[in-house]
C-alpha cells in the first residue's frame, strides 16, 4: 500500500504568532481559512466548539492550524495521509483493534484512525 503525507494538523493558540510562525518564519503562504463545526469538532476530536482552521502551504508541504485559545485535554493534532486502498486499511485495523472514526462532513466522507500511543490520522484515499 503506497502512503504520502497530505497535511500535519496542530493546535495554535494565537492566531497572530501562527500568521507569525508559518507565514513569516517558514515562508508558507496561507491558502485558505475555515470553520469547523462544533458537531465535527466533537465527534471527531471530542470538542464541542467551533474552531477556526488556518491552512498554510507551500509546493509539498501544507499545515493546518487549529486556533484555539485553551490546550484542551482532547487536541487537534493529527496527520493526513493519502493511501492507495482504503479497504485493505479498514480491514487491518480490525484485525489489530485499531479504532476508527468515520463521518460525513459537507457531503464529504472522513475516516480517522488513531493508533496505540493514541496518535489520530485522517485517511484519504488516492483517486
Amino acid at each position: 500500500m503506497k502512503m504520502k503525507v497530505l497535511h500535519t494538523a496542530l493546535q495554535y493558540k494565537d492566531e497572530k504568532k501562527a500568521e507569525i510562525f508559518f507565514g513569516k518564519v517558514l515562508d508558507l503562504k496561507k491558502q485558505n481559512e475555515f470553520t469547523l463545526s462544533s458537531n465535527f469538532s466533537d465527534f471527531v476530536f471530542g470538542i464541542k466548539k467551533d474552531i477556526k482552521v488556518i491552512v498554510y502551504s507551500q509546493k509539498n508541504t501544507t499545515f493546518e492550524i487549529f486556533i484555539a485559545p485553551k490546550k484542551a485535554k482532547n487536541i487537534f493534532e493529527h496527520l493526513c495521509i493519502q493511501i492507495s486502498n482504503k479497504e485493505e486499511l479498514i480491514k487491518r485495523c480490525r484485525k489489530y483493534g485499531i479504532k476508527m472514526i468515520s463521518t460525513e462532513r459537507n457531503g464529504n466522507k472522513y475516516l480517522f484512525i488513531r493508533d496505540f500511543s493514541d496518535y489520530l490520522y485522517e485517511i484519504k484515499e488516492k483517486n
